[in-house]
């Protein structure tokens, strides 16, 4: 249950990117407000009216990224992983604690001009560690989506088909595995402790690199077998 003292939008800081974008019409679709965040208030209104006309009716709004996360439950971190740190010095001042930071970062070595199939070492162990050492007290920070293909959640008329590894603290993770629950093909698997999030942003360079040696330009998703279902 959501804590009564946020609102009910989910606020997607890099909405204007493709990936961010995509899960910001996933999650109007599923009757979610949103609010499409970004460092110019003229690309985030862009993104806005994009979301409006592939969702017509969606509850959706746009703005400079620390108007967007205040009072926002979710806020969701889709931005190229070098803009990560500096994204989150930009907002943490307006966060309060109860808040749930979700990290989709990945340190893909092409941040620095390398390969895309490889992953940097990050002093922290990775991306979602390091938004949570720079997050203010009490503000969780949950690591998702990581391996959730753009294309894939862009094609609002087909389920995405894919799982997704959600690590953090009990209580939030269990939050963000419902919302997965919102988007047609999606399932949210308890991926544990933060920590485990080094292991699930690894398996992105994997990913990229199935997609190049087998040309799959819908991208590739992961499945886990023999789970139960959970109630």
């Amino acid at each position: 249950m959501a804590d009564p003292s946020f609102d009910d939008a989910i606020a997607i800081l890099g909405g204007t990117g493709e990936q961010g974008l995509a899960l910001a019409m996933r999650f109007a679709r599923a009757g979610r407000p949103i609010r499409i965040g970004s460092r110019s208030t003229e690309r985030a209104n862009a993104a806005a009216d994009r979301v409006r006309t592939g969702v017509p009716g969606a509850a959706v709004s746009g703005g400079e990224n620390p108007e967007v996360c205040r009072g926002a439950h979710v806020v969701v971190l889709s931005v190229p992983f070098e803009n990560t740190a500096s994204t989150v010095r930009s907002v943490r001042d307006v966060l309060r604690e109860g808040q749930i930071v979700v990290s989709m970062g990945v340190p893909l070595a092409s941040s620095t001009g390398g390969s895309a199939t490889q992953t940097l070492g990050v002093w922290q162990g990775s991306c979602a560690e390091m938004v949570a050492a720079l997050l203010p007290k009490g503000v969780h920070t949950v690591s998702a989506f990581q391996n959730v293909a753009a294309h894939r959640l862009g094609d609002l008329e087909r389920p995405v088909e894919c799982d997704v590894v959600v690590s953090g603290d009990e209580q939030p993770r269990r939050q963000i595995m419902a919302l997965c629950g919102l988007v047609p093909g999606l399932r949210g698997i308890d991926g544990g402790p933060i920590a485990n999030a080094r292991i699930v942003e690894s398996i992105t360079a994997l990913l990229i690199g199935l997609n190049i040696r087998y040309r799959v330009s819908d991208g590739t998703g992961i499945r886990f077998t023999g789970l139960p279902e959970r109630d």
